[in-house]
């Protein structure tokens, strides 16, 4: 893996879970991680209600936007993280691919997507431990 790891983040719409996962990845990762997230089909926005939990903890998504996952975008990628978007994503020998099985937030209010949000964070965390196995607090 590179000094640098990179992780992709792939939904079918990329306007609510992948979108909190590269968010919280980059938030926790503090540049040590290269993040992306794309969608096989993007929404034309990213879901009010995910935007506004993320704003709880301090986190901006009301300038991102969906984006379309190309292949391009998977051969970069040291790791594939999709969720629910099934066969859509290219799959490359060599790329470690993790499939999160996630409530998708669409038309959900803020109080229950907050608790898809959490779970989100907690897997996140442990991606970066693997990724980042002496950090954080490890001052070699």
């Amino acid at each position: 893996m590179p000094s640098t790891p990179e992780v992709l983040f792939v939904c079918v719409h990329n306007a609510g879970r992948s979108q909190m996962a590269a968010a919280l990845l980059h938030h926790h990762a503090r540049g040590r991680v290269t993040v992306r997230s794309a969608g096989s089909a993007p929404a034309d926005t990213i879901n009010p209600a995910v935007i506004e939990v993320m704003s709880e903890l301090g986190i901006d998504l009301s300038r991102e936007f969906p984006k379309k996952l190309t292949t391009d975008a998977v051969e970069a990628a040291d790791v594939v993280i999709t969720m629910g978007c099934g066969d859509a994503c290219p799959v490359f020998p060599g790329k470690r691919y993790l499939d999160w099985q996630l409530t998708d937030p669409a038309g959900k209010p803020v109080d229950e997507v907050r608790p898809i949000r959490e779970d989100i964070d907690n897997r996140v965390r442990t991606l970066l431990t693997e990724l980042l196995p002496e950090h954080p607090g490890d001052q070699r």
